[in-house]
């Protein structure tokens, strides 16, 4: 596992090809560690983090997303790859909100 990777599986510290339930165990156990109000020392260092962490899980967990991601990469997502929105402005994914948001209702509001 490596947070600071630029692949979304070595963030989540899972395999490729890892079960939406492993990607969420590997979520919920990192996003715990990470959160914001838990690192009070390092806090925005903590919301880099936990964004990071929350950014990779919406991507593995939805099946559209996962499999763009898993054919292009990070750039498949932004628009600008095969099939994208190149120089059309407005494509790719919004991973916007509160990453303690997305946490809360990605976790079923533990």
């Amino acid at each position: 596992m490596s947070i600071h990777s630029n692949d979304y599986y070595e963030v989540l510290g899972v395999p490729r090809g890892a079960s939406e339930t492993e990607v969420k165990r590997a979520y919920k156990k990192l996003a715990l560690r990470w959160h914001p109000d838990k690192n009070p020392d390092d806090r925005e260092g903590a919301e880099a983090n936990f964004k990071k962490i929350s950014e990779a899980y919406d991507v593995l967990t939805d099946p559209t997303k996962k499999q763009v991601y898993d054919a292009y990469g990070k750039e498949g997502l932004s628009g600008g790859g095969v099939g994208g929105n190149n120089g059309g402005g407005g494509g790719g994914f919004d991973f916007g909100g509160r990453p303690d948001q997305q946490f809360y209702y990605s976790s079923g509001g533990f």
